[in-house]
């Protein structure tokens, strides 16, 4: 298979002459390659026919890089190696000899120079605004990998639930565009191979934890794309899935060791019950499925108790931190991994890397259980995360069913009183600033359809997103306002191409010019709001003071010492004249301010704002 490093077994030495040559392969090393200076300590993963047989060393030596131990696996074709490398030791390409008293067998093994500044990087922060792709929806930069000899599924771009051709080509092609709109970081559903027979596009079924899926492109792309990225002052946030793996995974059929997966004596999937870690009156066997149930049939369920997995998994991370220069890793369905191991691994990427930021996907709609996951909360079981951004659903199911419930006639408790209610309780949250906000994501439905198509819906959505606190993220195409070719069919139809993505398209709204209508109107609205929210501070780090009323409005404040946004949404279907004069207590003395999108000056007392819209004013103290 292809990898970055493209590592070729040395021919045999026979001890005796007349010896026959035999056949030996290394099937994987794993990492790939390692550097000098890091944290992680190394321990290589080598699987190979009968290669627990066989004593380990390191040449060349003297140079700070040693084998001090060999663990053997339960499977006799696995071995475990730690290697021990000095501070001083010398960047060099290391050949790992593998020996069984009558043969010699050897293995280049690269251990290069670390970038002095990599351990300190920055991460995103709620100064970003995180965009959402999935490479194969998003453009097709390279038709040529759509078919590989290698991969079990083609491109069929008709069928809404294959592949469609979308790689990293094009999401490189489209980074200005991406730039343009406002967003600071991309986070990209996973981009590792998925081997699966069909709906492998998703890519959450991994089949090699080391190698970019080809139909997407390589390894070395990946990093061109990284540095392309940054250029563009876009950070990159990797998707990862330590949870499970494909069963068409190489390991799958020989693992390590009995117990690297959940074993069941006949499938059992998770109960996906995940309350069950802090419920005191969960009981053991509900949080045993919960934890060790696949999701999937085809998703094997990682044992992250097995401390070989554990390492493996930690050093995975950080390989790809280093390699590729990442700025973060979004964690897919965090809870379902073994708590307290995922915990260590938390903590063991952030010792690597201590200004690194992982948030972690945990999808429920109870505050207090989204509290318990996020690092350093007061949990009363003592637990701690180490998960420094937790992803906020309730907020996201808040702002949803408010668009679903406009007008001037809402029951009690609906429309923007939920979204008031959710704000209400961030007292529960340890870190405020380290939640990512949302509308959408590739697994809920299309906020365009929630709005039912209506761009003044839409632009209050993006109005919440740009001033509320935490890291807002959009998913592709919500600038756009785009919507699902048929709800009825599930995620693969709201996980739609973006027209212009393709040759031959009859529509490229990659090119504002091509913009029209409602999404003309949708985009421009987002545009400026999100290129405005980039440079101001308030919005960023400042307080929150929000006003509770029953008539589906919404008034609230962002402010700090020096700066004041005052954000009031119309969830009505009436005109609504601001009641100026209710929000003394934090507005006194500012009579005028400056509509952030269109630049005009307003005056507060009297100000009127339009059904269904959204008005933000920021004021100098």
């Amino acid at each position: 298979m292809r990898r970055l490093f493209s590592v070729v077994m040395l021919l045999a030495v026979a001890m005796s002459a007349t010896a026959a040559k035999p056949k030996f392969e290394i099937k994987h090393v794993e990492p790939l390659s390692w550097w000098v200076g890091m944290t992680t300590p190394l321990q290589i993963m080598v699987n190979g026919e009968g290669v627990s047989a066989y004593d380990v060393t390191i040449l060349p030596e003297k140079q700070g890089v040693e084998v001090t131990k060999v663990h053997k696996a339960d499977s006799p074709n696995y071995i475990f190696v730690d290697v021990a490398i000095a501070k001083d030791a010398k960047a060099d390409v290391y050949r790992l000899c593998f020996s069984d008293g009558k043969r010699k067998y050897e293995y280049e093994y690269v251990i290069a120079e670390r970038r002095a500044d990599s351990k300190y990087r920055e991460s995103f922060t709620n100064a970003d605004l995180v965009y959402l792709i999935m490479p194969d929806r998003f453009a097709n930069g390279n038709p040529e990998n759509d078919f590989t000899d290698d991969t079990a599924e083609k491109a069929q771009r008709s069928h809404p639930g294959r592949r469609h051709g979308g790689d990293l080509e094009g999401m490189m092609a489209h980074l200005d565009y991406i730039a343009d709109l406002g967003a600071t970081a991309i986070w990209s559903t996973p981009l590792l191979l998925d081997n699966e027979n069909g709906a492998s596009y998703h890519g959450y079924s991994c089949s090699d934890y080391y190698l970019i899926d080809p139909r997407f492109g390589s390894n070395e792309l990946f990093k061109e794309y990284v540095e392309e990225c940054h250029k563009r002052d876009l950070k990159v946030i990797m998707d990862i899935v330590p949870n499970h793996s494909s069963t068409t995974h190489w390991w799958y059929a020989d693992q390590p060791f009995a117990d690297w997966t959940h074993q069941w004596d006949k499938y059992t999937q998770s109960n996906w019950t995940f309350s069950t870690n802090m419920d005191f009156n969960a009981s053991k066997s509900d949080l045993y499925q919960m934890e060790s149930g696949w999701f999937d049939r085809s998703m094997a369920d990682m044992n992250l108790d097995n401390p070989y997995l554990l390492h493996y998994f930690k050093q995975w991370a950080v390989w790809w931190v280093e390699y590729a220069d990442l700025d973060g890793f979004r964690v897919d369905t965090y809870p379902y991994n073994e708590k307290g191991p995922m915990s260590e691994w938390c903590k063991a990427v952030m010792a690597e890397y201590p200004n690194f930021n992982i948030v972690g996907e945990v999808w429920t709609s109870s505050i207090p259980q989204l509290a318990y996951w996020q690092g350093d909360n007061a949990n009363k079981d003592g637990f701690n995360s180490n998960l420094k951004s937790i992803m906020d659903f309730p907020l996201h199911d808040a702002m949803r069913a408010a668009m679903t419930e406009a007008g001037s006639n809402v029951a009690w408790g609906q429309g923007m009183t939920r979204v008031y209610d959710v704000l209400s309780h961030d007292f529960v949250y340890h870190d405020l600033s380290n939640m990512m906000i949302m509308a959408a994501n590739h697994d809920t439905d299309r906020i365009g359809d929630v709005c039912e198509g209506d761009s003044r819906k839409m632009k209050i959505v993006h109005t919440l997103l740009a001033t509320l606190r935490g890291m807002p993220q959009i998913l592709y195409g919500d600038e756009l306002m785009f919507r699902s070719t048929d709800r009825s069919k599930g995620h693969p139809t709201l996980r739609v191409d973006f027209p212009g993505g393709w040759d031959g398209d009859a529509q490229n709204l990659f090119d504002k010019a091509q913009h029209s209508g409602a999404q003309k109107d949708v985009y421009d609205y987002t545009r400026a709001i999100m290129n405005w929210r980039k440079t101001k501070d308030v919005i960023h780090s400042g307080k929150t003071m929000h006003f509770i009323d029953r008539d589906n409005t919404y008034a609230y404040f962002r402010y700090d010492d020096n700066d004041v946004v005052f954000v009031y949404i119309n969830n009505t279907d009436s005109v609504c004249e601001i009641p100026w004069a209710r929000y003394a207590e934090i507005a006194e003395g500012l009579t005028e301010g400056r509509d952030v999108i269109t630049g005009e000056i307003v005056t507060m007392t009297g100000a009127k704002v339009a059904p269904m819209s959204a008005l933000v004013v920021e004021f100098q103290r």
